[in-house]
């Protein structure tokens, strides 16, 4: 047929609706605008606008079987959208689990070895505490040590230095002694310058003889 033509089947179809309709609007309108083929009605572009507007539908709409196929092609893009994005969602939330199962594992890593740390640092402050009271014990031996070793060295110099008593008895003794030492050499010294005195005058009176003989 020619594009210009449509029969009455073809707008039917179109819109939606039944012959019987279509025929009833051809009835309506001029027979100019209607062409006969071999007993076949035909429409002219003019009947089938005429008929359009009768039916209320608007020139640029489109059919019903069009907009039911861009119903179902849009369902169909719906689903498919949903599909994939379910897809994507699944794919997400297979990558946020895996995610999350990471993170726990470095957590529980993370708190092994604090439980390690805090091990580590109580025993270090058992054995800084051991030594700690090593010293302490060291420290009092020491001390100990030390008392004993000056107690014995007070006993030793009590044994080798004599007392107050015998040092202020030794002092006032001293000068008396002194004195006496003192005398004793004066004695001694005059009984020798005597004797010599002696010995000088019996030269004395050898040589005065000798010169008078």
């Amino acid at each position: 047929m020619s594009e210009n033509l449509k029969t009455i089947k073809e707008l039917a179809d179109e819109l939606g609706v039944s012959k019987n309709k279509i025929h009833y609007q051809v009835s309506k309108i001029s027979s100019e605008y209607v062409v006969r083929n071999n007993g076949m009605k035909l429409l002219t572009a003019i009947a089938v606008k005429q008929i359009k507007e009768n039916l209320g539908v608007e020139l640029n709409s489109r059919s019903n079987s069009e907009l039911d196929t861009d119903k179902h092609q849009e369902k169909t893009n719906i689903t498919t959208n949903m599909n994939i994005e379910g897809v994507e969602l699944n794919s997400s939330l297979n990558d946020y689990l895996n995610s999350l199962k990471h993170q726990i594992e470095y957590l529980e890593s993370q708190n092994i070895n604090k439980d390690e740390q805090i091990k580590s640092l109580v025993e270090s402050q058992k054995q800084t505490q051991k030594l700690l009271d090593q010293q302490q014990r060291l420290a009092l031996q020491d001390k100990k040590l030390l008392e004993e070793y000056k107690s014995e060295n007070d006993s030793l110099k009590a044994l080798k230095m004599p007392s107050k008593d015998i040092k202020k008895e030794k002092v006032d003794n001293q000068p008396q002694e002194e004195i006496e030492n003192l005398r004793n050499e004066h004695t001694i010294f005059q009984e020798q310058l005597k004797e010599k005195v002696m010995i000088e005058k019996k030269e004395a009176s050898k040589k005065w003889w000798q010169l008078w003989k």
